[in-house]
């Protein structure tokens, strides 16, 4: 009956407040006078939100602010062991456990997003208990075991990046899913880390463009698109040092998006990031498809409308066929590219039914995607 009142209060003063609320309820069996704590997984660390003893019959419910203005993450734990979830358009989250197994013994119910959280976290402790087994085996070296434990994380990220990020790279699950990490000796081993790994730009991107487009004032989609453009920009000094070329860190300006670096239909490295100063329309098209010479078209009329007031095309062909490609862009005037790895950059921005259409300002910000561009000339002609 107090738990009951108690709740009803919090849903009271928070309706009060004039503020969404979201509720946590279940039962975790095995853990009478255990501690359970909600957790806000903040960016800088867990927060404690709400706690409660819990008594024989393991119920619990618990109520807070719901986030305003894009997905938020939440565990409940219990010593070491928790479950997590987030807050999106789910208003009621409810979780069945048993303590003190809750980490992998546990059902949730509040949206697909939750259900995907929890297969990424089962997979995350089948990996951590790979990993300990490594650790744990006699006579490895330090450089065996270190070899050995980047290859399953590297197994890992393929499929995560296949099965999860970069299927709908818009979703809380793939945010979640670059966060995850692994415990190895005395250290923490960031599954995704761009800044050891120049390849783990391209997940980070993925998400970080979908949060810029979905969620653009979020604190969470700011930090992220900052890493990823960070990371970017290590990604293009290892890259000039691969190709034998002396680079000065400082002298690598940084930009606002997330670059695209394919070469043009002439054979030459063309950089999305190096047309800072014009607006440029970021177009992805298959010129093998149906209704492609008509879109050619009207992309045309718009060129020669806004060209000479400062207005680029960066066109990405996912083609197969190269010679097809170079055939069909031979006369166009805009900066025309394609992508040969599997139409890898167009995850970067979104992936849908194409074509898909981006605008970026002059200072190298994309301000409309897809979802808010209506009027294609009326939204680039804001911007010149």
């Amino acid at each position: 009956m107090k738990k009951t009142l108690a709740a009803v209060v919090a849903a009271i003063l928070l309706a009060a407040c004039g503020k969404a609320s979201f509720k946590v309820e279940g039962n975790i069996t095995d853990a009478n006078d255990s501690i359970l704590y909600l957790e806000n997984m903040a960016l800088d660390g867990p927060q404690v939100v709400d706690s409660v003893k819990l008594d024989a019959t393991g119920d619990f419910s618990f109520s807070a602010s719901a986030p305003e203005d894009a997905p938020e993450f939440y565990r409940l734990r219990i010593g070491q062991q928790v479950v997590n979830f987030c807050i999106d358009s789910i208003a009621v989250v409810k979780v069945k456990a048993s303590y003190p197994s809750m980490s992998s013994d546990y059902e949730i119910e509040g949206g697909d997003d939750n259900l995907k959280i929890k297969q990424l976290s089962l997979m995350q402790k089948q990996l951590q208990d790979v990993a300990n087994q490594i650790v744990r085996t006699p006579n490895l070296s330090v450089k065996a075991v270190e070899d050995s434990v980047l290859g399953i994380v590297k197994a890992y990220k393929k499929e995560v990046m296949a099965n999860y990020i970069y299927k709908e790279p818009m979703k809380p699950y793939s945010y979640f899913a670059l966060f995850q990490g692994i415990a190895v000796g005395n250290s923490y081993l960031m599954v995704f880390d761009p800044r050891r790994d120049v390849e783990d730009v391209k997940p980070y991107a993925a998400v970080a463009t979908q949060w810029d487009t979905y969620h653009p004032n979020s604190m969470r989609g700011k930090n992220l698109h900052n890493i990823t453009i960070e990371a970017e920009k290590t990604r293009r000094i290892v890259q000039a040092q691969n190709e034998g070329l002396m680079v000065d860190a400082d002298k690598v300006s940084q930009t606002d998006i997330i670059d695209i670096i394919l070469n043009d239909n002439k054979g030459v490295k063309r950089s999305l990031t190096d047309l800072k100063g014009k607006v440029v329309l970021l177009d992805f098209h298959v010129f093998a498809a149906e209704g492609s010479q008509q879109r050619i078209l009207a992309l045309r009329e718009l060129y020669n409308k806004y060209h000479d007031r400062g207005l680029e095309i960066y066109q990405v062909s996912l083609d197969e066929d190269d010679h097809f490609w170079k055939t069909r862009t031979a006369a166009l005037p805009w900066i025309s590219v394609r992508d040969d790895r599997g139409a890898s950059n167009v995850y970067l921005y979104q992936k849908q039914t194409l074509p898909i259409n981006y605008i970026i300002s002059r200072d190298n910000q994309v301000v409309m995607g897809p979802q808010q561009i209506k009027d294609l000339d009326a939204d680039i002609a804001k911007y010149l």
